[in-house]
């Protein structure tokens, strides 16, 4: 290893550099089947504008669905609002040739909702944070 490197923070100009080194390796790999990146980012609104739930997402270059965040108001769950978000940007991606879709959750956050929308646990951490358990889902899109 060598002994002449420091180690600071990454400022936001260099984050380019990174991704792109990633990504040049990654395609020296596998070429890529789509865009580099196609973000999947709703809102729904209620009757007065109010931001209720969201979802932060995105395909990536070899059609993957990657589900970052879901998120409904507290007030407005169990009313559909994360499964018609969930089946948007899955719909979205199915059209644009997404074959599988990935995410995380805790245990004591979604984990029942992936499962009964067809979401499979692949893995998980236990005791992380303590006492919980972060589970990782995938899915085949267009079954």
């Amino acid at each position: 290893m060598a002994s002449n490197f420091t180690i600071e923070p990454c400022e936001k100009e260099i984050i380019a550099k990174i991704l792109n080194g990633i990504n040049q390796f990654n395609l020296s790999q596998i070429p890529a089947v789509g865009n580099f990146w196609t973000p999947l980012e709703f809102i729904i609104k209620d009757e007065y504008s109010n931001v209720i739930a969201g979802i932060l997402s995105g395909i990536g270059y070899w059609k993957g669905l990657e589900i970052n965040l879901l998120w409904v108001d507290e007030g407005c769950r169990n009313r559909g609002l994360g499964t018609a978000l969930l089946h948007h940007v899955e719909s979205i991606a199915i059209n644009i040739g997404g074959q599988i879709s990935m995410l995380d959750t805790f245990d004591f956050q979604a984990e029942k909702f992936y499962l009964n929308n067809g979401y499979v646990p692949i893995g998980e951490i236990k005791d992380f944070p303590k006492g919980f358990r972060r589970i990782y889902f995938s899915k085949k899109l267009n079954q």
